[in-house]
């Protein structure tokens, strides 16, 4: 953060020098101006393991609403779809109903101690390989260097005035973040509909005005974050920097630059070795800062910036193998490891930094030095998330796999509650839903338990009492009937009693059942 003053500088344009009474009143910015920031393409195996993330990822945003699973002709065949005018989830053989939202609470507390449990192992691993914000402006990033060529040549056409060339590749190039954000905003509302409809109802104009308007939405805002703002969402916008310092402790992995031994750094290490001064790794060229998405120096220390993409390591190891040194000057480290290098770098703090105390003789690192360890990843913390994180897992699946597709609600009349036949016997009225919650119509057995002298008619379906109807209910839908439930005169309840109505697939053998209370006068007859 930057303040500007107008201190010993001409402020009026009239020669006249400010004053301090000026500098007061002179206006100040408290934010300093926005640096573009020009990202080297950086090569090894961060940076290719990055680029397998984003295809898988953007892979399966935008072919998942494609795929196709068969349901039955009852169902849609979307392998993938949210239902909102039917009120139902669909993920391949899982169908969810509103009552069913706990199995979505269930899967974010399970993202959320998924989160919690990577970051507290390896950092900010999920920004720097998986976020959306980073997937996508490295898609800009590909076609910005396509178009502009890589760092150099895009900080020179920055700076270069506007001629026909620049201004043809500047168009050109948002020209294709723009196409790239329609179909970002198009491949969205595919989850809501039928893909395959919807993409003929969009392009010909007949689709509904939402679907225009959320395209419209997510293409400004993938245009915009991905394109123009980038680092800038992740340092002002996104929270998860300032959470995550919560999630971290002395042995989480986070890339670190070892200066217990790159300093000393130095562009003339023969020249300096020569007249004895000590002498680290690092040859100070920079490769780090060039190829960081966020513009920072890593040398620097632990930044909010820091999306932890290891992208630097990658560049920095490729210059210790043009030298010959040995890679890891940065690297994913923990702070208990990093403390510990550096006290036998610094005789506990006592000198400044001699890379000479961690080496042998032939250059190698001394058997005090410690490296990485995976058992430190298995900790008390790391397993308190993992068994959580299993624990829901686990729940849902035993849920998932036992849980009913056959369900009777019951809403009792409330006014009046009960009606005086002429005969003398009591009637009471009962409004059921029977939630068939497969994709295939079935016949539902519908019976009374309890109260031996009870019948009950269902309105519109039967004409005679009985205690037990079949009726058929129509697929992934909820029937919803008008029962009657009469006791006769010499069986009346005395108040209020209970009973129970059954529904029973005997094909499938599920069966549900609804505590009911049936009304009558007090004293009964």
């Amino acid at each position: 953060m930057n303040l500007y003053t107008a201190k010993n500088v001409d402020a009026t344009g009239d020669g006249h020098q400010a004053t301090n009474a000026d500098a007061g009143n002179a206006p100040q910015s408290l934010y300093e101006a926005r640096k573009k920031i020009f990202p080297k393409r950086a090569e090894g195996r961060f940076r290719r393991f990055k680029w397998l993330v984003m295809l898988i990822t953007l892979g399966i945003y935008y072919l998942t609403p494609w795929i196709r699973w068969d349901r039955g002709p009852y169902a849609p065949d979307q392998a993938v779809l949210v239902d909102l005018a039917n009120r139902r989830f669909y993920f391949f053989f899982i169908e969810i109903w509103p009552q069913e939202f706990f199995f979505v609470a269930g899967l974010l507390v399970m993202a959320g101690f998924g989160l919690f449990l990577v970051t507290s192992a390896v950092g900010r691993a999920w920004c720097g390989y998986t976020c959306p914000q980073t997937v996508w402006v490295d898609l800009f990033l590909v076609v910005e260097r396509w178009v502009e060529g890589d760092r150099n040549a895009r900080m020179k056409l920055d700076a270069a005035p506007w001629t026909f060339e620049k201004i043809r590749k500047r168009v050109f190039k948002h020209a294709i973040w723009i196409a790239i954000a329609v179909a970002t905003g198009g491949a969205w509302i595919f989850y809501f509909a039928d893909a395959p409809t919807l993409a003929y109802d969009f392009v010909t104009g007949n689709a509904a005005f939402i679907a225009y308007s959320t395209v419209g939405i997510l293409t400004a805002t993938t245009y915009v974050f991905g394109g123009l703002m980038r680092e800038q969402v992740c340092i002002y916008m996104c929270p998860w920097p300032r959470i995550q310092a919560a999630m971290l402790d002395d042995n989480s992995l986070v890339v670190t630059y070892n200066d217990w031994r790159g300093e000393p750094r130095t562009k003339h290490a023969k020249k300096a070795a020569a007249a004895g001064q000590p002498v680290g790794d690092c040859v100070d060229c920079n490769a780090c800062v060039a190829v960081c998405p966020m513009g920072i120096d890593i040398r620097d220390g632990q930044q909010l910036a820091c999306i932890t993409c290891a992208l630097c390591i990658d560049a920095c190891d490729s210059v210790m193998d043009k030298i010959g040194k040995p890679r890891g000057l940065i690297a994913y480290a923990t702070l208990n490891e990093y403390d510990a290098n550096m006290a036998l770098a610094t005789d506990n703090g006592t000198t400044p930094i001699n890379p000479d105390r961690v080496r042998n003789a032939d250059g190698s690192f001394i058997d005090k030095v410690r490296h990485f360890n995976w058992r430190i990843i298995f900790r008390p913390r790391t397993l308190l998330y993992m068994g959580v994180w299993t624990a829901v897992g686990i729940g849902l699946l035993v849920a998932l796999l036992s849980r009913d597709r056959l369900e009777v609600n019951v809403i009792h009349d409330r006014n009046p509650q009960y009606v005086l036949e002429s005969d003398g016997s009591i009637r009471n009225g009962y409004t059921i839903r029977l939630l068939n919650m497969i994709p295939e119509p079935r016949t539902i057995l519908l019976s009374l338990e309890g109260m031996p002298e009870a019948t009950m008619k269902i309105n519109g379906l039967t004409s005679d009492d009985n205690r037990q109807f079949a009726v058929s209910v129509e697929p992934d839908k909820a029937t919803a009937l008008k029962v009657f439930v009469t006791v006769p005169a010499n069986a009346l309840p005395d108040g209020s009693d209970g009973f129970s109505f059954i529904a029973e697939d005997r094909s499938s053998h599920e069966r549900d059942h609804y505590d009911a209370t049936f009304y009558a006068p007090e004293g009964g007859k």
